[in-house]
């Protein structure tokens, strides 16, 4: 542990002097053998918030990641739902984890070193985030993690005047195609088709099957051919 190798203290010294500093709430750790100091402006929350930690964190562990889903999308702009959780995209498995009142939660992405990201500052340092484009399409993919397709639809209606197709169609490539499927209909649903063209050529080459707009929804309902896609499922935008 680092602090027991600069003061020259012993392992029992090093956990009494932590557990010390803990029960006064000035330090807390978000997981086994990691510590944050919580300062004074923080003490409510029992920690620091967690878009100042994960960074750190995400190094300790040596893992790759990205600030995910409706909290990539705050720092985006989209401000329609603040998340009750901060959500973290892995390549593998984690489960959530919690520090005083803050709370983070995973999600697994497939091919996640492939996803475009970009860095954004934060009083302690730079945080990774899903682009602007990733985040849409993950929106999507992780529908149930958002609170359902109408939500990801309103998230993206906020994002879709700064998507760029180009890199909309190249963020969906990390992705199945269903995903692109989805969300250039939802694009369309919209009013911001005019971001979906070449996303749309993507669709053309790589899509063989029609599929469901909701999976696991009952599979009857209009098909959309420009998409294919099943619309099993009315999806109401929130203005």
């Amino acid at each position: 542990m680092e602090m027991r190798r600069l003061l020259g203290v012993s392992p029992a010294a090093a956990r009494l002097a932590l557990s010390r500093l803990a029960n006064k709430g000035l330090i807390a750790s978000p997981g086994r053998g990691f510590y944050v100091v919580v300062p004074p402006e923080y003490r409510r929350l029992g920690c620091l918030p967690a878009e100042q930690f994960v960074p750190a964190f995400m190094a300790h562990l040596d893992r790759r990641y990205y600030a995910a889903l409706l909290s990539a999308a705050q720092f985006h702009g989209a401000a329609h739902h603040r998340p009750q959780t901060f959500q973290v995209a892995l390549a593998g498995y984690r489960r959530p984890i919690s520090c005083g009142s803050v709370a983070v939660s995973f999600i697994t992405r497939t091919r996640l070193a492939e996803v475009p990201v970009q860095s954004f500052n934060t009083p302690r340092g730079a945080i990774r985030v899903s682009s602007l484009e990733a985040t849409a399409v993950d929106l999507v993919g992780y529908q149930k993690r958002v609170g359902g397709l109408a939500q990801a639809a309103t998230v993206i209606a906020e994002l879709a005047e700064h998507i760029r197709p180009g890199r909309l169609a190249a963020a969906a490539g990390t992705a199945p195609v269903s995903w692109a499927q989805r969300l250039g209909y939802l694009l369309d649903l919209v009013g911001a088709a005019d971001k979906a063209s070449t996303l749309e050529r993507d669709v053309r080459r790589r899509a063989r099957d029609t599929v469901l707009l909701v999976p696991g929804s009952p599979h009857d309902g209009p098909r959309d051919r420009r998409w294919r896609l099943r619309i099993n499922a009315e999806v109401e935008v929130e203005t």
